[in-house]
C-alpha cells in the first residue's frame, strides 16, 4: 500500500513538471500523434497520456512538455487547437516552487 500511494505522489509531483495540460482529447488519438501535431510549435520533451486500466481506453486528457518558454507561447497563441475534428482545449499549468505550498500542518 505505502508503495502505491508513493507512486502517486510521485505521479501527481510530476505533472507540476509539464507545462500543458490538454483536455477533450479524442479517443482515436495516440500519444504518437499528439506529439506529432504540437512538435509544429516546438521540441516535445515529453507527452503523457494517462489509461484507465479497466477500460483499456485513455482517459481523454494529457499533460505535454516543451523545451523553452517561447514554445509553450507559440502554443497558447494559436486560436483553436483542432484533432480528428475535436476541439482541444488547453491550460497552461504553473510550476510551484516548494515556498509556495502552502503548509497543510495549520
Amino acid at each position: 500500500m505505502a508503495a502505491a500511494s508513493a507512486v502517486r505522489a510521485a505521479g501527481r509531483h510530476s505533472r507540476r513538471l509539464f507545462d500543458i495540460f490538454v483536455a477533450e482529447v479524442p479517443w482515436t488519438v495516440s500519444s504518437k500523434e499528439l506529439k506529432e501535431y504540437f512538435s509544429q510549435f516546438g521540441s516535445v520533451q515529453r507527452c503523457q497520456l494517462p489509461f484507465d486500466r479497466d477500460t483499456g481506453f485513455h482517459r481523454r486528457y494529457c499533460w505535454i512538455k516543451f523545451s523553452t518558454p517561447e514554445e509553450v507561447q507559440n502554443v497558447l497563441q494559436k486560436n483553436s487547437h483542432i484533432l480528428e475534428g475535436s476541439k482541444l482545449t488547453l491550460k497552461q499549468q504553473i510550476r510551484r516552487r516548494h515556498s509556495q505550498r502552502k503548509n497543510t500542518s495549520e
